[in-house]
């Protein structure tokens, strides 16, 4: 009790983090996305048929997996910052040394993180409720689905303070923290559908032994070696080792070890430099890609493609070299999604991270344009989001030549390369306007995330949700043609022929994708040029 009552560290984050505008913001955005979903899901017959109850399974399946998603979502950026918070604020050495042990620090982060989380979860439970009298849904089934949710959130939880410990920036293990937990949460989302065709007892076993036991297991050993490293911090000393010797961290490295001087690594991670910069060259964008983002080492890159690397490996075998090459779109869908994991990290703080050394009107007093400076930041960013994103692009590549289905296909696969090229751009030009407008990294960080969620995830999840719930087949092919924003439905909508049979094909998706992505970066860039022209919030307050 001692770590509950009388923790400094979760007494201080509850008041901080609970009393915050974005709390409340935050509380009524999750609230009336949930209310939307069961009010427009809503049976519309004046009667309800209680002996043929599949209308309500479908809808309380869908609020829990939306809110599933959702809590996966928030949980790391709750936890990420934890840690790593206190190394950007300077304060990891002064909290290290005090007279808490490293198990009370972790224990205050954790709850105080998964707290905000936790009062989500609490507020959904009347809204939950209301769809137990349409039948078909026990209250045990919902308090085995509410365990499971705090379980798996916990646990993501403690992946992400592990994450926070290791890293010296927020988004760093922001983004090894969504990496990590993405497998563990697809298993949880396959593994709840799958039982649910076996019976209401095989859910709640799962839910009350199964998924306990094992995340109490991952989420002691995460817990066991972050305590060892806050009880022996490795990074203590210089402000946290701001700088990290490439050469000491090869000589340490395991299994990928990133050779900054040879090629692909020096399009990501070029080597730092050693003479004068030659005319021409543009100081902003050699000072952003040689020393602003790699000056922490090279650790979060090698997990980022061990780890990318690692889950394509059986996507790639699922989708292009089983019975089923119509599978294709799913894989250019798994590029998509881990460029949606990684691209914001490297833009969202090109133009925050100014703000907060106080170096941005500095920088806005030199002979370089607004132009200069923003294409400078942008190309940084995309110069390495992408070049991660590309490293999962060869086996659809390889697939072409080595799959004699996809030979007629060539055109298919042209469309699904340049979608996955334009949704790098999309994310990484959408970071970058958060990051001109906001202050913070972390507010820039997530305002980004949200906006690629929603403008990639929402038009899928609408869809999905109108093929369900939605009678009016005009309604539902309105819906279906209004995801032109989302690159995922463009690419399900490229028309692949196997077998003389097409799938896809619904070609006003993925035909508009393109120039309309182009439009909005192209607007977006046009607006974050004339910010900068008008000073926008230079002068600080």
């Amino acid at each position: 009790m001692t770590y509950l009552r009388e923790n400094p560290v979760l007494q201080r984050e509850l008041l901080v983090n609970l009393r915050t505008v974005r709390a409340f913001v935050l509380l009524f955005g999750y609230l009336a996305l949930l209310g939307s979903v069961v009010y427009l899901a809503w049976p519309s017959e004046q009667r309800v048929d209680l002996t043929n109850p599949e209308a309500s399974k479908r809808l309380v399946n869908m609020f829990f997996l939306g809110q599933y998603v959702l809590a996966s979502l928030l949980a790391p950026s709750f936890a990420a910052g934890a840690i790593a918070g206190e190394k950007e604020r300077k304060s990891y050495e002064m909290l290290l040394a005090s007279p808490l042990p490293p198990s009370a620090i972790l224990i205050g982060k954790l709850l105080a993180s998964m707290a905000h989380l936790a009062i989500l979860v609490f507020t959904s439970l009347p809204i939950v409720m209301l769809c137990l009298p349409l039948g078909g849904v026990s209250l045990y089934e919902v308090l085995a689905a509410y365990v499971a949710l705090f379980v798996s959130t916990t646990l993501f939880g403690m992946i992400s303070l592990g994450c926070s410990s290791y890293f010296q920036r927020t988004s760093a293990a922001l983004v090894v923290s969504y990496l990590l937990i993405l497998p563990l949460a697809l298993a949880g989302m396959f593994l709840w559908f799958a039982l649910s065709g076996t019976g209401s007892t095989a859910r709640l076993v799962a839910a009350f032994v199964v998924l306990p036991g094992a995340a109490l297991a991952l989420g002691g050993i995460v817990f066991v070696l972050t305590s060892r490293r806050l009880l022996h911090p490795p990074d203590v000393g210089s402000e946290g080792k701001e700088v990290v010797d490439a050469d000491q961290e090869m000589q340490q490295a395991v299994g990928l070890v990133i050779q900054r001087g040879q090629f692909p690594d020096n399009l990501f991670a070029p080597a730092k430099r050693d003479d004068l910069l030659e005319d021409g060259v543009n100081p902003v964008f050699d000072k952003e890609m040689r020393s602003e983002i790699f000056s922490q080492g090279t650790l979060m890159l090698r997990i980022v493609i061990q780890m990318s690397m690692l889950l394509a490996i059986p996507i790639m075998f699922i989708c292009f070299y089983n019975t089923h090459p119509e599978w294709a779109p799913w894989y250019v869908n798994y590029v998509l999604l881990f460029n949606v994991l990684v691209g914001p990290v490297f833009s969202a703080g090109s133009v925050t991270g100014e703000r907060e050394r106080e170096t941005l009107e500095l920088l806005l007093t030199t002979v370089l344009s607004p132009w200069q400076i923003l294409w400078a930041k942008l190309v940084s960013g995309l110069r390495v989001s992408s070049v991660l994103t590309m490293f999962l692009v060869w086996p659809l590549l390889l697939a072409c030549l080595m799959v004699t289905k996809y030979w007629t296909n060539l055109p298919a696969m042209g469309w699904y390369l340049l979608i996955v090229v334009m949704s790098c751009v999309t994310t990484g030009t959408l970071a970058l306007f958060c990051s001109v407008v906001f202050r913070k990294t972390a507010v820039s960080l997530m305002t980004s995330y949200l906006a690629v969620i929603v403008l990639y995830l929402g038009p899928i999840a609408a869809s999905s949700f109108a093929d369900t719930f939605v009678a009016d087949s005009a309604t539902r092919g309105l819906i279906d043609q209004l995801s032109f924003t989302s690159p995922f439905a463009a690419a399900l909508s490229v028309p692949l022929t196997i077998d003389g049979t097409t799938y896809g094909g619904a070609w006003p998706t993925y035909l508009a994708y393109l120039p309309v992505a182009a439009l909005g970066n192209a607007t977006l860039l046009g607006l974050m040029t004339w910010l900068f022209h008008v000073r926008w919030r230079v002068a600080q307050e």
